[in-house]
This record gives structure tokens, sequence and C-alpha cells, in this order.
């Protein structure tokens, strides 16, 4: 059940109506069985056999972490996550590349690729990581453990949810308010703004141009990289902020997933702002437990190359998404070795904010084509001025000038408000005004007016 879907509409609905009734019982046991339930129900959506997978990795976490002192259940308890997700996402890819270098097809069937299961395996293992790190108690109630894992805003495609900031919000009496509805809504409306009218209507160009490359001119083709960036970021930001406002109107509060990462001035910047969920889940349960940047400089260059590395193959079984993970592995040892210069005027900070956009767009080429041979007949287009089909999209246009005003008005907002750095969200209207309610139900207005209607899945379900 996709959230850009009529069906995740009603499905929500009916959520928020059985909760708020459920929510009238003195005892949370109920609202989060039903909570519970309702999440299996929404996941199962998409094939109702992989419910049993979710269920034996929760029952894996809540039992490891309830024995977490014991040292060979630790390590069955971390094991057997990473064990399934490696199974489940890399069997077909490692079996493929295997025949490949032995020059032998494989007759071996090819395994169904569960979604989310790269988001909730690491939920689990950063759970019994902590539990075994004393920064919490092993959850003893079962159900409530089972719903911090599969709870379905976050279950599909983040963000990922770490067992230390949602678990004491379960175990509290969260409730559905005006206020919380109010911020929620809009989070929603704004995801489905950035989704259906943005992301979607790119993603016909973007796949028509990265699909048949060599039919293209030179500028098509840069215009195609550029919509691509922003296509991935509204896609994904959307998503997270359908996700954040759908757990913020059942009063349940997640972090910012994202914060302008394309106004970064470098890499390092870049990643504190892309996906913050991940990359700080990347950086505290594994470039620190790799020694992180305490064992000397080299030793801080391998650990952050193995970082992106892995985080690059995270992200997808292709050797494409291994070599992007390189490339940003590369680019953040750089950093290090050539620090920013906070001091430094104005203009260097915008130049090097379009420098870092165009070395992530240019890293983009690798993470949506399909394999090197596609990626470097993108290249080698832009770098030759190759001639053919001109093709100056008009949402490609628009997005442009969507993300500069947005952007603009949230670096205002943020100097207004004397912070140092804007903080991910937007600027929640009241909707008691009739300021308000105009905005709100204009943006109600474009998002229906100008959905995109063709079957395109949030671009992180793959993963």
């Amino acid at each position: 059940m996709s959230f850009a879907s009529l069906d995740f509409l009603v499905f929500f609905s009916v959520v928020l109506i059985c909760v708020l009734i459920l929510q009238q019982c003195k005892n949370v046991f109920w609202k989060e069985l039903f909570l519970l339930t309702a999440s299996y129900f929404f996941y199962g959506y998409w094939d109702w056999r992989f419910c049993f997978l979710l269920l034996f990795v929760t029952v894996c976490a809540y039992l490891t972490a309830i024995y977490a002192h014991k040292t060979a259940v630790l390590i069955l308890g971390v094991i057997t996550p990473l064990a399934v997700l490696g199974f489940f996402k890399y069997f077909n890819f490692f079996l493929d590349s295997f025949s490949a270098l032995i020059r032998k097809d494989s007759d071996v069937l090819s395994i169904i690729l569960p979604v989310g299961i790269s988001f909730y395996t690491f939920q689990a293992l950063s759970y019994v990581i902590d539990v075994k790190r004393g920064k919490i108690k092993p959850e003893k109630n079962f159900i409530r453990m089972a719903l911090y894992i599969s709870f379905f805003p976050q279950l599909v495609a983040g963000p990922i949810v770490k067992a230390s900031d949602f678990l004491p919000q379960l175990r509290e009496d969260r409730r559905i308010t005006l206020k919380n509805l109010e911020t929620g809504l809009q989070l929603i409306v704004f995801g489905f703004f950035k989704k259906i009218v943005i992301a979607d209507h790119l993603s016909v160009f973007v796949d028509d141009v990265f699909n048949i490359p060599a039919a293209y001119s030179w500028f098509t083709i840069v215009l195609a990289v550029i919509s691509y960036s922003i296509q991935i970021y509204f896609d994904f930001s959307g998503y997270s902020d359908i996700a954040i406002g759908c757990a913020k109107c059942l009063g349940y509060d997640f972090l910012p997933n994202f914060n302008l990462p394309y106004l970064s001035e470098n890499v390092t910047v870049f990643w504190r702002r892309w996906h913050i969920s991940l990359s700080s889940w990347l950086k505290e349960y594994l470039y620190i437990p790799l020694g992180g940047n305490r064992k000397g400089k080299a030793r801080q260059y391998i650990n952050l190359f193995i970082t992106m590395l892995l985080g690059g193959l995270w992200h997808g079984a292709n050797w494409t998404f291994v070599f992007w993970g390189a490339l940003h592995g590369l680019a953040l040892c750089i950093d290090k070795i050539i620090p920013a210069r906070p001091e430094r005027k104005p203009i260097f900070r915008v130049m090097n904010t379009g420098a870092t956009f165009l070395f992530v767009s240019f890293c983009w080429i690798f993470f949506r084509s399909e394999s090197f041979s596609k990626a470097w007949q993108i290249i080698k287009g832009i770098f030759t001025l190759q001639e053919g089909i001109v093709q100056p999209f008009f949402w490609s246009f628009t997005a442009i000038i969507i993300v500069c005003i947005a952007s603009a008005a949230a670096i205002i907002r943020s100097r207004k408000q004397e912070k140092r750095e804007t903080d991910g969200f937007y600027p929640i209207l009241s909707l008691n005004t009739i300021p308000g309610l105009t905005v709100f139900f204009f943006m109600c207005g474009l998002v229906l007016c100008l959905a995109f209607t063709g079957e395109h899945p949030f671009v992180y379900f793959q993963f």
C-alpha cells in the first residue's frame, strides 16, 4: 500500500478514527495492539507472506535484548537480521556477480526483495546494540517492541527511528489532538505535493533520457541529471514528510530526515542534511565502532571510505551503488584533508555550494543508471557535447524554480527566528485563521489538480 494512493488515504482515515475511539480507554494496551495490527495489515497489503519475516526479525530482536548479557545470544541476535537482509537483498547480486566472473549462467531462482527490509532490520539492530551498550533497557512488553519495529508510517522507507527516541513515546499515553492534526496534516499535504506533483512528473522525463541517452543532446542529458537530483530529493523527502506527518497526527514525533541538503558547502555537510536518519545510523553503528577518528588520520580515512562503501551497498544490490558510495567516501576523505574555512567570503561559500551540488548530481548518475555502460553513455554525452533531441522539459524548470523559492524562504525564516541553520521543517500555518486555511486548501487544490496519476512508486521502496 503506497502512501500516494487512495487505498492509503482510506486506511489512514480508519486508523485515525479507531485510535481516537481507543484513546478514551485508560489502558493504552488496546491502542498499541490496534496500531500493531494495522501496521501488519499495511505491510501485508503488498505480500502477506513477508509479515512472517517481519515477525521473525522482531522476535529475534526482542529475545536478544532480554538475554543481551549472554555473548552467544548477542552475537546470534546481531548476525540473524544481517543474514536475513543479506539473503533477501544480496543473494541474487553476489550469485550473478560470481556467475559473470566464471562466465557461467546461474539457474537458481530469483529471490523476491521484501519491501522495507533494509529499514526494519536496521531498526532491530540498533535496538539490540543500544540495549547492550546500556543506552536503553530491554523492552519486556512484546506488543510495544513489535510496534516500534513495524509502526506503519516509517516501516517501508524510513526514517530509521531509534528505540531510544520512540520507545519512550510508546510508554506514554500519546493522544490525537487538534494541534497535532494541524501540524501533521500540513506535513502530509506538503509531502504529497513533493511526490505526486513534482517528483512523479520529473520521473517521466528522467526515465526517457536515462533509458536511451544516446538519442538526446548534451543539454537535455544535463537537464535530466539535474532533474533526477531534484526528483529523488522531492520523492524521498516527500515520503519522509508524509511519514512524519502521519506519526504526528497519531501523537508521535519523528526527527526530520532532510534539511536543505543541496545548500551544503561540502559533502560532509551534505551527509548531515541528506537522509539524516541513515547517515546518523551509519556514523553511530558503523563508523564509530570501526574506530572513527580515534586511531589516526589514515585510519579515519579508511573508516570513512568503508562506511560509505557499505552505505552504497545498502542502497541497492548493484555495483553502481557501490561505486556511488565509493565516490562519496573519497569526497568525505578529501573534506577531512582540506577542511572548510568558515571565515570565507559569501562568494566562495556560494561557489562551494554550487560545486557540491554538481558533484552530488554527477554521483546520482551512477545511482540512477542500471549499469556502468548506461552511466558512461550519459557522461560521454555530456562531455562530448553530444547532438540529439533537445527537450527543454517544462516541469524541470518549474521544479528548479520551486526549489530556489522554497530554499530562500527557509533561509529567511531561519534568520527571522535567529537560528544558525534551518531545522528541516516547514513553516506550519495556523488553520484557525482565514489566511492559513486559504493557503492550506490552495495547496490541497494544487495536489488534486496537478497530481501525476501514473504508477510511480517511491524511489526508496526498492531499498
